[in-house]
């Protein structure tokens, strides 16, 4: 675990990433705040491009609670099969739609305890939602940004809890609504889990990380 990185330092990283890409965005196709929910429910160890493509043709006939329990639990399996999981899912997406319905007015609620209290739903990806629904600053801490925040020195911890807060805690607060994402790309396409690309990355002067691939 590298060190805590100083404000002045994140505040260069924060700026990099900003000029590098202004407006990042979470790569889960969605059409509300009630499709988002099912999206990032159903992408936990599964690939975002594997949830788009089994939701296009889903949210198409799927977009709300409603539709989904007409839809039914069979008819939502033979959308989501491809999905790792897929019955454990369908499950809990049915369950969510009814409490949905029958508690929220067919809306989704726009609270962490709220968006908790739903079958399937973690903090995770409550934060998720939080933030790209609502644009509330909230960080949703995956495998990447676990491994970046830890590796860089931008947000160490030693869990997904304490690398949410380093987060919160450190990061300019201008950078906070978008952080996580920049950090998710960052970690995907860039700073991969076994061959990081230093080479091509903009925050390698910066970064903490001593096994540099250069």
């Amino acid at each position: 675990m590298a060190k805590q990185l100083p404000y002045q330092t994140l505040q260069e990283i924060f700026h990099r990433f900003q000029s590098a890409e202004p407006e990042p965005k979470g790569e889960l196709e969605h059409v509300n705040a009630y499709t988002l929910v099912v999206a990032v429910a159903l992408s936990a160890q599964a690939t975002d491009a594997g949830v788009n493509k089994a939701t296009r043709d889903l949210f198409k006939i799927a977009d709300t609670p409603q539709k989904m329990l007409d839809l039914g639990e069979e008819g939502l399996i033979e959308h989501i099969k491809t999905i790792g999981l897929y019955r454990q899912k369908a499950k809990n997406v049915m369950k969510t739609a009814r409490i949905l319905v029958d508690d929220y007015g067919g809306e989704v609620p726009s609270s962490r305890a709220a968006l908790q209290s739903l079958p399937g739903v973690g903090r995770k990806t409550a934060n998720v939602v939080l933030n790209m629904w609502w644009g509330h600053p909230a960080q949703a801490v995956d495998t990447h940004i676990f491994r970046v925040g830890n590796r860089a020195g931008i947000a160490p911890g030693k869990d997904v809890d304490a690398v949410e807060r380093a987060i919160e805690d450190n990061v300019p607060a201008e950078y906070q609504r978008h952080a996580h994402h920049w950090l998710i790309l960052h970690g995907r396409y860039t700073c991969v889990a076994r061959k990081p690309k230093c080479a091509a990355c903009i925050i390698r002067d910066l970064c903490e990380f001593e096994e540099k691939t250069l």
